[in-house]
């Protein structure tokens, strides 16, 4: 899929992609090559990261790539936007009513041990530094793909008490951005004047 949109964004032909000069087209492709893989009975999220990849290394230092890139991190902010403010609306009636106090222990070290020691391992051989690993870990990716993920299992899957098991995720994705959006702009101020020492 990545392929045949790298051809139809950069070919030879007239109809290439790329002269339109439209971030749209991240979007179109997006969709093609998610739904591609789901009527093959594929992964459609793993199947749009190749597809970029791919189109990506298409043409490499095409100018294109960045009108590609600004759409699609404006898109992103947009619906980010959209999924705090459904993911307010979720609190405010009730999302963490189900929740326990071994839940909500559960939660912290999710956010506080867990995810950052995953982060610190898979840094291990990446060449950064010590204290640019440790922030990377500390901050991680962003949560709210969390949301996504837990839909994913439960829709797959037997967990039992989903109402929980969303509290929990809910949890942390509201930690991570009490604490992490209180702490990112100290953190990288801290970064910059170790590394301009």
């Amino acid at each position: 899929m990545g392929r045949g949109l790298g051809w139809l964004t950069f070919g030879r032909s007239r109809a290439k992609l790329s002269g339109t000069r439209d971030g749209l087209v991240a979007i179109g492709a997006t969709l093609v090559a998610y739904a591609s893989a789901e009527i093959c009975h594929g992964y459609g999220f793993l199947a749009v990261f190749v597809a970029a990849l791919v189109l990506r290394d298409t043409e490499r230092n095409h100018e294109y790539h960045e009108a590609l890139h600004d759409f699609s991190e404006q898109t992103e902010r947009l619906l980010m936007m959209l999924v705090l403010v459904l993911f307010g609306g979720a609190m405010a009636t009730g999302l963490f009513a189900s929740m326990t106090w071994t839940d909500f222990l559960a939660a912290l070290v999710i956010v506080l041990l867990i995810r950052p020691l995953a982060g610190w391992l898979s840094l291990v051989g990446s060449g950064h530094p010590a204290r640019e690993r440790g922030l990377i870990s500390f901050f991680g990716i962003r949560g709210i793909g969390s949301f996504y993920y837990v839909a994913y299992g439960i829709n797959h899957g037997e967990f039992g008490s989903s109402e929980r098991l969303w509290a929990i995720t809910g949890l942390v994705v509201l930690v991570s951005i009490v604490i992490h959006g209180m702490s990112a702009t100290p953190a990288m101020r801290w970064l910059d004047r170790t590394r301009s020492r």
